[in-house]
């Protein structure tokens, strides 16, 4: 049976404290109400995350299990790297200064928690440094207001952490930098306010942390930001989470809006006692299942939307786990991705790596993942996995995407899909394309109208998706595909209603069947085509692939094969393609990367049928 272990005993929530704010629902407090909580948040630091005993209680446990001795290594590892760093300067990137931002961020959050477990006095030294460095700063880019958010979160921890040991005239001159570099811009440039996505989370987090930082000294002020965020942050939580724990921005957004939403829950917890219903919001509790949904057997994600495919450790799964008991939530991936984070020995890292502290477990060796093998969440931007087994060596894994292009960070990938078998990715997204190079060639990134300048990148447009193309055409940026059926029993099966992304065709469906045999069926059905037109099935692989059969591409890597067979269609053109060099001069390389798939023309009939049949060997 799972147990709990406790890394940090001093601020465990109860299961009874969880189940009363999931009845109570999402409340929407007076100012008042907030008031009368903030004067009873203690004017001692540390106070932020952890207080004194929490830090007393590190300091002790920290060698007791093996998670916890090798992040207290590897924290050590990164303060000494970040003391032999060169000191920060407010150097843009583009219209971005969140680089430096997210700099700041990890090197004086490790700094602080390294000085308040060991009492190094470089620790401490350095830290001083880097907070007058940041500090001086004219501003902290309000233009692009992430990167005010980060940096208050940054300074407003090291601060807090090391109040007591910073000498008195840096301590006021960084109390002054919060308040005017971050609290009071937060008050002047408000258009995140209310947003909808990862931003509100991102950025409410940071200007609580500043605020509870100097509740003291601005009592009102901080009144007035922390109740801003308890009214707001249930928004973003919602369009993110709701109904099913899906998030409509991919794994690398979710990491981003969901670590940041529990280090907002967590303050409100931990200095108010009260998480005001946020817990309750539709889906944020089924969200701590996301990381191991999305997550294949290669290790690799189903990276839909702006997203990479890796995937390290992140603090929110461990807070989950801690939160709601589930250490399950840790087993495999999580717990393995922390432990090699921690043995690795190369600069740079998690900038939230401090914050794992207080929810570090370890994890029962008799502890089974209780995670479905399949899913269809529903939600803004539905996706479904279909999976085998939590077997890595031997799982199917099968992520398609449904929803529309101009979802949040979208691509124009309704009905793409990734695969894997054996332990390989055969099917493979490629990702974003970098943000500030499209912007700095000018080029509109951030429209998702049909004409935009984010469908002529190949990464985002559909010619690099796993997705049938009809006559060489676009998808309808405005479509939008959705999930008409799905079934978790023995073999099961998805199917999605293509027809709003390919104008001037009756229907258009993909549906896809995992068999008992491990076989996955990928079937296309279209209706109402105009004869002659021109159908790609495309897959974007690294294998290499061989058509010495009719009807058969067999693809090779690692050792091992996965056969595709085609069925339905009495032509079909194979063609294997580089996919490595870019397509534009705006576009990156990919190298290894291949596209592979056939060709075939419509009927007389406007009927098209396609089966493929994805067959690993054993």
């Amino acid at each position: 049976m799972c147990s709990r272990f406790s890394f940090f005993v001093g601020f465990t929530i109860g299961v009874v404290a969880i189940c009363s704010a999931q009845q109570k629902g999402v409340q929407q407090p007076s100012r008042e109400e907030v008031a009368a909580r903030v004067q009873q948040v203690s004017k001692e630091h540390p106070r932020l995350f952890l207080d004194a005993a929490g830090f007393e209680n590190l300091k002790t446990q920290q060698g007791t299990f093996t998670e916890g001795r090798l992040a207290f290594d590897r924290l050590l590892f990164e303060a000494d790297c970040a003391v032999a760093e060169k000191p920060l300067t407010r150097t843009m990137e583009g219209r971005r200064l969140l680089g430096v931002c997210r700099d700041a961020l990890h090197r004086m959050t490790v700094l602080a928690m390294a000085y308040r477990l060991t009492q190094k006095p470089a620790y401490l030294e350095r830290a001083s440094r880097d907070l007058e460095s940041v500090c001086s700063f004219k501003d902290w880019n309000p233009s692009h207001f992430l990167d005010v958010a980060e940096m208050t979160l940054a300074v407003s921890v090291c601060y807090d952490w090391l109040y007591a040991d910073l000498e008195s005239g840096l301590r006021s001159r960084v109390a002054e930098a919060i308040l005017q570099k971050g609290l009071l811009t937060s008050m002047k440039s408000t258009g995140w306010v209310k947003a909808k996505n990862n931003w509100g989370q991102v950025c409410h987090a940071g200007m609580m942390a500043g605020a509870f930082a100097l509740v003291e000294h601005h009592p009102d002020l901080a009144i007035d930001i922390i109740h801003r965020a308890i009214v707001h942050l249930p928004g973003p939580m919602k369009a993110s989470f709701s109904p099913n724990g899906n998030y409509p921005e991919g794994p690398g957004y979710w990491s981003y809006g969901t670590d940041f939403n529990v280090l907002a829950i967590e303050l409100l917890q931990t200095l108010l006692k009260s998480d005001f219903g946020l817990m309750s919001v539709p889906g944020f509790i089924a969200t701590a299942d996301y990381p191991n949904f999305v997550t294949g057997p290669s290790g690799k994600t189903f990276n839909y939307a702006d997203g990479g495919m890796g995937r390290g450790p992140g603090c929110a799964v461990w807070w989950f786990a801690r939160t709601l008991k589930r250490p399950d939530l840790l087993v495999g991936a999580e717990r393995d991705l922390l432990i090699q984070y921690c043995q690795r020995r190369s600069k740079g890292g998690d900038r939230l790596f401090a914050f794992y502290f207080p929810w570090l477990q370890p994890v029962p060796e008799n502890c089974a993942i209780r995670t479905p093998l399949c899913w269809s969440p529903e939600g803004m931007v539905p996706i479904v996995i279909l999976r085998s087994s939590w077997n890595p060596t031997n799982s199917i894994f099968f992520g398609l995407k449904a929803g529309a292009p101009n979802g949040p960070h979208g691509h124009m990938d309704a009905g793409s899909f990734v695969y894997d078998a054996n332990g390989i990715r055969w099917a493979y997204d490629l990702g974003p394309e970098s943000y500030n190079g499209i912007e700095q060639r000018g080029m509109n990134l951030w429209s998702s109208k049909q004409d935009s300048d984010r469908w002529k990148i190949f990464r985002l447009n559909n010619y690099s998706h796993n997705a049938l193309i009809l006559n060489n055409a676009m998808q309808c940026a405005s479509g939008c595909a959705t999930v008409t059926a799905f079934s978790s029993e023995k073999e099961p099966t998805v199917t999605i209603d293509l027809a709003p992304i390919y104008p001037g065709v009756k229907t258009a469906t993909r549906q896809a069947t995992l068999k008992a045999n491990r076989v996955l069926v990928l079937s296309d059905r279209l209706s109402g085509v105009v004869v002659g037109t021109h159908v790609r099935w495309q897959m974007m692989t690294r294998a290499v692939a061989d058509t010495a059969q009719k009807g058969i591409m067999t693809l090779s890597e690692g050792g091992k094969t996965l056969t595709l067979t085609v069925s339905g269609v009495n032509a079909v053109t194979w063609f294997v393609e580089d996919a490595s060099n870019p397509k534009a001069a705006w576009d990156s390389a990919n190298k290894g990367y291949r596209l592979i798939g056939f060709e075939t023309p419509a009927p007389e009939s406007g009927n098209v049928a396609i089966d493929v049949q994805f067959v690993p060997a054993p």
